[in-house]
This record gives structure tokens, sequence and C-alpha cells, in this order.
């Protein structure tokens, strides 16, 4: 009889350490997860919005970084893809005023890179 109180108690501590012990390591993989996912909310509302100058930085020990490297890439190579229009845009704007283009034309084309500005972050 004298030994089931020590059992008891044993048995007690052991599941509070253990107890202890997973809500440790569920907050660690939590934050290893998590918070990368927050930071890619975060970051694809403003690719999202136009912001194509965005760079997902994560740590190198999260776990989705190869995710956000193929991210990368995808954006900058719409950057570069966006940039390039506007800058075919421009062109064709300048050649217009040097062709005397008709002026509504000119002013569709100009219209055409204001929105292409105000719209992207490039």
């Amino acid at each position: 009889m004298a030994i089931l109180p020590a059992a008891i108690y044993t048995n007690l501590i052991t599941l509070g350490l253990i107890t202890l012990a997973t809500i440790v390591v569920t907050l660690f993989i939590s934050h290893r997860i998590a918070g990368p996912m927050f930071r890619f909310e975060k970051e694809l509302k403003a690719i999202g919005e136009g912001d194509l100058t965005k760079d997902i930085r994560l740590r190198k020990e999260d776990q989705i970084t190869e995710m956000a490297a193929s991210l990368n890439k995808a954006v900058a190579s719409l950057h570069e893809k966006v940039l390039d229009i506007k800058k075919g845009v421009e062109q064709i704007i300048e050649s217009a005023s040097r062709q005397k283009a008709p002026e509504g034309l000119i002013e569709e084309l100009t219209h055409l890179h204001q929105r292409i500005e105000s719209n992207f972050k490039i």
C-alpha cells in the first residue's frame, strides 16, 4: 500500500513532463510553419496588388524555402515581362509622335502607359 501513492505521484510527474514536452514541440513546429505562411500571405497580397518588386525572404531553416524561391522566380519573370511591355508602349508612343499619328491614338497609348504605371510597381 505504501508504494501506491509513490507510483501515482511518479505517473503524475511523468504525465506533466510529457505534456510540457508536447506543448514545447508543438509550439516549435507550428512556429516553423505558421510564421512562413503568414509571411507568404502578406507578400502575396502585395504582389497581387501589383508590387512586382517583392522578394519573399525566409529563414534558411524554415520549412518552405523552396516554395519561396520558386515564387520569387515567378515574380521576377512577371516583373521583366511587364517592364518589357511598358518599354514597348513607350517606344510606340515615341514612334507615333514622331510620325504624327492621330492624337486619339497617342492619347490611348499614353493612357495605357499610365495604367501600367498605376497598376504595377516595377
